[in-house]
């Protein structure tokens, strides 16, 4: 219990010096990029094996270069002394890694997730980086799209028929419409469009809908 006290002290010494609290207010429990099987995590476990942190800057903005690199050195300094200090300045490391990475990305930073999390379409993505075809992650989003659209398709021309027997059945009819228009124009935003405008896209849709109800 003193040696993890100690550990955590020296760990605590490295926080950054406007949040000194955070990791004894933030316990080592694990809430993509975020998981800890994840490309981040991956790369920052070579980083720490073989002292290089070159690898792993890639995945921060430049402006986060010099803290990830102080917080590396120091990470490997403590690792050194013990495997239960190694594991806990390695989730260390990977905390700010990945909070670090998130902020890059504009996202907030929702802590580390457990491993074999991960959606299949990105495993799948993935897996078509490593083979250099897309063509299985393609018939995966385009199957589950097609699924997605005939289901919700077949449930409001259903509910259309009898629409006007009652308002139960009108309102069942405008609930089915509202998922099935609101599932196709999301799938068309996403899929038309370019990356530098999906946020900005995806918040006027956002805006657009709080405007119709």
């Amino acid at each position: 219990m003193k040696k993890t006290f100690i550990i955590l002290m020296v760990l605590w010494a490295m926080m950054p010096v406007d949040d000194p609290f955070a990791l004894l207010s933030s316990p080592f429990v694990f809430a993509h990029c975020d998981t800890l099987d994840g490309p981040v995590a991956k790369t920052a476990r070579t980083c720490l094996e073989t002292g290089d942190v070159t690898p792993v800057l890639k995945w921060v903005k430049k402006e986060h270069e010099a803290e990830i690199t102080d917080i590396f050195k120091r990470t490997l300094s403590v690792r050194s002394k013990g495997k239960e200090a190694q594991e806990l300045a390695d989730m260390y490391f990977l905390e700010t890694l990945v909070r670090l990475h998130r902020a890059g990305e504009g996202e907030p930073y929702t802590g580390l997730k457990p491993a074999g999390i991960v959606e299949p379409a990105v495993v799948e993505a993935d897996r078509a980086l490593e083979s250099g075809s897309a063509e299985k992650l393609v018939k995966l989003i385009t199957d589950a799209a097609s699924k997605g659209i005939r289901e919700r398709f077949d449930r409001t021309k259903e509910a259309k028929k009898h629409a006007d027997e009652s308002v139960g059945a009108g309102r069942e009819f405008v609930e089915a419409y509202v998922q099935f228009t609101h599932y196709v124009e999301r799938l068309h935003v996403d899929a038309a469009t370019m990356p530098e405008k999906h946020k900005e896209a995806h918040k006027e849709l956002s805006i657009k809908r709080h405007r119709e109800y």
